[in-house]
């Protein structure tokens, strides 16, 4: 309440899941970064709509199109706008995309986690929260491996003699994220099959996009 609050990724399943939440707790100004302009103008006007619902909301929205990737526009945004707290959800997730285009995954996932860490440090930032996966627990894939490393250095931070607290938490599979592999299973379902599973002994767990980010 009455903080300035980023979100990276804002447009995406699991940011934008964040932003309905966080603005129930009525932060002064809550910024939306994102790269895809048109799911940057989607949750501003979602937002916008559920704002003009909460009676005597002053909360602030600025949508910021801009990609974590590029470390002028992380220079330029945080300390233009002072946040409070970031998190940090802006990231490839999709596995197999990611095993093709590994360069593009690294860049994203490593890359700009640094970049907003790096500034989140030079502007005194209170918290950065970073949305990690399970899949970074003994990684065999490229998206796994990227936020592994994506973790070990914000770890790392912790290490040092900064006034940002770096806080990582890790999400599993969740029902209905962009790229959710049960989207696919009602899609083969639909067709009448088959359901491709990885293996036949394979067990999932699953949660919410809510409760994930609850």
């Amino acid at each position: 309440t009455d903080r300035v609050v980023i979100v990276t990724g804002a447009g995406g399943s699991i940011g934008s899941e964040l932003c309905r939440q966080i603005i129930q707790l009525e932060p002064i100004t809550l910024l939306l970064v994102d790269q895809s302009e048109f799911a940057l103008y989607q949750i501003h006007e979602d937002l916008s709509q559920k704002l003009a619902d909460i009676s005597g909301s002053d909360t602030k929205l600025i949508p910021l199109l801009a990609s974590v990737r590029d470390e002028e526009r992380m220079k330029e945004i945080i300390p233009t706008w002072q946040p409070h707290t970031i998190y940090h959800a802006a990231a490839y997730k999709h596995v197999p995309i990611v095993e093709e285009y590994p360069c593009e995954g690294v860049s994203t996932n490593i890359g700009g986690t640094i970049n907003t860490a790096y500034y989140a440090i030079r502007n005194g930032v209170e918290k950065f929260i970073m949305i990690s996966t399970d899949k970074a627990i003994n990684p065999t894939n490229v998206m796994g491996a990227s936020k592994r490393i994506s973790e070990l250095w914000v770890q790392s931070l912790n290490e040092s003699k900064s006034d940002t607290q770096f806080i990582i938490t890790r999400f599993g599979n969740v029902l209905g994220s962009n790229g959710s592999v049960i989207t696919i299973f009602r899609e083969q379902i639909s067709r009448g099959g088959p359901v491709t599973v990885t293996h036949p002994e394979v067990i999932r767990y699953f949660m919410t996009i809510s409760e994930a980010c609850r």
